[in-house]
């Protein structure tokens, strides 16, 4: 929604995937329109071109991973420039970000004018300490790269070998996120309860929602004024809901 993206498809499980659409519906609401497909099986994250390749059709194509929270100045504006570098460039978009423990990611490998010159899949001697996050942004052509690619060892079609294929097209940019932002991988329990003190502590603090898609839309001028404190009315008793209202 940052980047100025309407239209959103939704990929999960066959289990999980009727939870999200209970919980997020069309979107029509918030002026967007959410489309749902089912990964059968944990195949890959590259999967998600070939899962979506009817819904992405002639466009480019942003992928987010749900599990990853983003949280800094200055990110909407990456993400808009990111968005535009792949529609109109035809250029794909990579998120940097330093880390304490490499090995556990992609790492990139950045030459001195921090141009991206290899990427390794959980390395056992990481050649830098940039992890490459789960935001990423390309034009159309990742269609037919998602086509091309083989599945790895452990079975999987792996974001990373798409990368490299930009990356040896010279057609790969990385944004790296200093040291002012947070990233957060919520794939585990522990992790799930930092990310959770983290935005509760902004909030709090700030008194302001992280992420609050109502809020965005009502920004955007995607729904209006009335729009906005129709959807409050509904939540008018919880915290959440009394924050819509406040807007």
């Amino acid at each position: 929604m940052l980047a100025v993206i309407m239209e959103i498809l939704i990929i999960s499980t066959p289990a999980d995937l009727p939870a999200f659409e209970r919980l997020l519906g069309s979107g029509q609401e918030l002026g967007l329109r959410f489309t749902y497909a089912e990964q059968p099986a944990p195949e890959g994250l590259a999967q998600a071109f070939l899962i979506g390749e009817s819904f992405i059709g002639g466009d480019s194509v942003a992928l987010v991973l749900g599990d990853n929270i983003f949280y800094g100045q200055g990110f909407t504006h990456m993400l808009m420039e990111a968005n535009r570098r792949a529609s109109e460039e035809h250029l794909a978009t990579i998120f940097g970000y330093s880390v304490n423990d490499a090995e556990r990611y992609g790492v990139a490998e950045l030459d001195e004018q921090e141009n991206v010159i290899g990427i390794k899949e959980k390395p056992a001697v990481p050649k830098s300490n940039i992890a490459v996050t789960g935001v990423y942004f390309y034009p159309n052509q990742v269609i037919s790269i998602a086509k091309s690619i083989r599945p790895s060892a452990r079975g999987e079609l792996e974001i990373t070998d798409v990368n490299q294929a930009f990356m040896r097209a010279g057609r790969l940019k990385m944004n790296k996120l200093s040291r002012g932002f947070a990233w957060l991988d919520t794939g585990t329990p522990d992790s799930l309860s930092v990310a959770s003190h983290f935005i509760e502590t902004i909030e709090t603090r700030q008194g302001l929602k992280v992420a609050c898609l109502e809020e965005i839309a009502f920004r955007k001028g995607w729904i209006d004024r009335s729009q906005l404190h129709r959807l409050a009315q509904a939540m008018q008793h919880n915290a959440y809901g009394k924050y819509l209202l406040k807007l």
